[in-house]
C-alpha cells in the first residue's frame, strides 16, 4: 500500500516509519523541516518537506505521490508540556491541518484516511478542535485514532507513567499499523486498566 505520513517526524511517526516499510508499504513521510529528511530517508521512508498550512502545496506533494491511504498525525506541541495551553498551534493544527489534509486526499484518491485524536477530554478551543478533526475524519469516511497519552523515550513521560488513558508510544505506533484497514470508525489506542485491587 502507498500510505502518505503526514507528521513522520514526531514523536509517534519516527516509529511507524519503519513499522510500515516493514510490512511491506512504500510511505511517503512529510515533515515541516528540511534538517529531518536525512532521519526519514534513513528510516525507509520518502521524505517530503511541506507545511500543513500551505495548501496548495500540500495538495500538489499528495497528488503527486498518489496514495491508497493518507494518515495524519500531525500535531503541534511545544516541547516542554507545561506549555500546553499557553498557544492555539495544536488546535489550529487539528482544525486547519486536517481541512487541508482531507482535501489533498480527496484530490489524490486516496481511499483511506485515518487521523490522530486524544482519549482524553479536552477543555475549550482544544475541545472544540478535537470535536471537529474528529467529525470532518468521519463525514470523510475515515478512522479516528483516539490515542491515550504517551509515554517512552521522546515523549513528555520518558521514565514515568501518565495519568490515564495512556500507552507506550511503541504499543501505539504498533496498533496504528494494524488499524490501516478498519472500517470507518472512532479507536480508543489505550492500555488496559488493571482493576482495581479487592
Amino acid at each position: 500500500m502507498r500510505i502518505f505520513l503526514a507528521g513522520a517526524s514526531g514523536v509517534i511517526g519516527t516509529r511507524l516509519v519503519p513499522l510500515l516499510v516493514a510490512a511491506g508499504h512504500d510511505i511517503a513521510g512529510m515533515t515541516r523541516t528540511p534538517d529531518k529528511e536525512a532521519l526519514l530517508r534513513g528510516l525507509g521512508a520518502t521524505p517530503v518537506v511541506c507545511d500543513a498550512y500551505d495548501r496548495g502545496a500540500l495538495r500538489d506533494v499528495v497528488v503527486s505521490f498518489a496514495p491508497d491511504l493518507v494518515l495524519h498525525e500531525l500535531t503541534d506541541l511545544p516541547d516542554d508540556e507545561s506549555r500546553i495551553g499557553r498557544g492555539s498551534g495544536n488546535a489550529r493544527i487539528r482544525r486547519e491541518g486536517t481541512d487541508n489534509l482531507l482535501a489533498a486526499a480527496r484530490a489524490a484518491g486516496a481511499a483511506r484516511f485515518l487521523a490522530q485524536s486524544v482519549a482524553w477530554e479536552l477543555e475549550g478551543e482544544g475541545a472544540a478542535a478535537k470535536a471537529e478533526l474528529e467529525r470532518r475524519t468521519l463525514e470523510a469516511g475515515g478512522v479516528v485514532l483516539r490515542y491515550g497519552r504517551f509515554y517512552g523515550p521522546g515523549t513528555y513521560y520518558p521514565d514515568s507513567l501518565p495519568p490515564p488513558p495512556r500507552i507506550h508510544v511503541d504499543e501505539a505506533a504498533r496498533r496504528t499499523v494494524e488499524l490501516l484497514e478498519s472500517p470507518p470508525r472512532v479507536v480508543e489506542v489505550v492500555e488496559e486498566e488493571s482493576p482495581p485491587a479487592a
